[in-house]
């Protein structure tokens, strides 16, 4: 057991390592572009299914609530959270409309759609990014695998080269706390920020 467990963590740490050589510009610009919507007073709308739902959550929350730093809250809304929206459209519609149908609901042109999806190929992820796209929204796309359709219709794609959905989930996070931490010390000017 205890070389199991070994392997799998160096599986991740190899994994992340991999990611950040294929995606450093792609985080730098995801960071600039989602500095620059929250200047000009857009929000961050997040969204995935099942464990990428609970990381669409997790980074809202770093975002209203705060990461490090004592600053401001900032505007972001995960969209898996609001279950009577969710299964209303679902049920009146289809799955594959429980996120576009919000993006139409309560995006605007400048705001950003951040999906995330292990496997790149999410029905209703496909169909919010195409809805985003439309209204003028910066499109962000968090994918494994080889980043199937989101990772080709996105602006700003970021991929983790894996087809293993646990290790995919934990490099996804691991950016997405980079990506927290960086855009505070842009918008809030710290010393240290680089």
């Amino acid at each position: 057991m205890e070389d199991h467990i070994v392997k799998i963590f160096k599986e991740s740490s190899n994994l992340t390592d991999v990611f950040v050589a294929e995606n450093l510009e792609g985080i730098v610009s995801v960071i600039e572009a989602i500095t620059l919507a929250l200047k000009a007073g857009n929000k961050i709308l997040l969204f995935g299914n099942g464990g990428s739902a609970g990381d669409a959550q997790h980074l809202a929350a770093e975002f209203v609530n705060r990461f490090v730093i004592e600053r401001p809250p900032l505007p972001a809304i995960a969209l898996s959270t609001d279950t009577s929206v969710i299964t209303s459209i679902a049920n009146d519609y289809d799955f594959s409309e429980i996120f576009s149908k919000q993006i139409r609901a309560i995006g605007q042109a400048g705001d950003v759609a951040w999906g995330i999806s292990t496997s790149g190929s999410s029905p209703n992820i496909i169909k919010a990014i195409e809805v985003a796209k439309k209204i003028g929204m910066v499109t962000i796309g968090m994918t494994g695998k080889d980043g199937g359709e989101i990772a080709k219709m996105v602006d700003y794609s970021l991929n983790v080269s894996s087809n293993s959905t646990p290790r995919v989930q934990e490099v996804h996070i691991t950016v997405g706390h980079v990506i927290c931490e960086m855009i505070d010390y842009k918008l809030f000017q710290r010393p240290d920020a680089k």
